[in-house]
This record gives structure tokens, sequence and C-alpha cells, in this order.
């Protein structure tokens, strides 16, 4: 038994164009172009020099990511205890994937919120 075959579809007409590159568009007077670019067949605008190292900004300090693993371990408590301290906000972290990374001042930033005096 064979099933009933579909009509054959019509074909679609095809543009003229199709298959071809199509013609530069002519350029517009006044038009601006974004420095580093220019049109086809001229040289691109010089781009500005680079800043000596005397006027660049001094580079931010590296921040460390720790695993909630390594955070758990440091403060002597389960993964799923920092997990909630995560979701309730009480501590900051970044998710990458599927897992968390937490940055070492905000570990710093809870612990030395967290303490209490000892009666």
């Amino acid at each position: 038994m064979t099933l009933a075959q579909r009509s054959p579809a019509t074909a679609l007409p095809r543009q003229a164009t199709y298959g071809r590159v199509p013609a530069p568009r002519p350029a517009v007077p006044g038009a601006r172009l974004q420095p580093g670019f220019a049109p086809v067949g001229q040289r691109p605008a010089p781009m500005q020099p680079v800043r000596p190292m005397a006027e660049r900004p001094a580079p931010r300090p590296a921040v460390r990511f720790m695993t909630v693993a390594e955070v758990a371990a440091m403060m002597r408590v389960s993964k799923m205890t920092v997990y909630r301290l995560v979701h309730n906000g009480e501590m900051a972290a970044v998710r990458v994937g599927r897992s968390f990374r937490v940055p070492a001042p905000a570990v710093r930033e809870y612990l030395d919120g967290a303490r209490t005096d000892a009666a």
C-alpha cells in the first residue's frame, strides 16, 4: 500500500537579480562615515594616536572569584548554606553558566557584617 502523493508545488518566480551582486549605490553627498571606514577604493581615515602611558587611567585591581565549595570551606558551612545566602541576596554572586561564582570581597563584606559581640 502506498501513500497518496501530494500535488507538485508550483515553482515560485525568481527575481531577475537572483545570484548577482547588486550594483553599488551612488555616494550620498554629505554622508558621514564611521572613523576608520571609507568608501570602496579609498583609504580609511587615520585613527587617533594611542595615548601615552602617563595619560592612561590606572588598571583596576583583579577581583578573585571563588566557587561555592571554596566559600563553604572557608566559612566552614555547607554548600547549601552558601546557596541559601546567595539566593536570599545576603551575599553577592555572579552566575556563570549553571554555577555561581562569589567575589572574594563579597565574602569579606558578609563576614564583616555578620560579626556579633559575644556576651
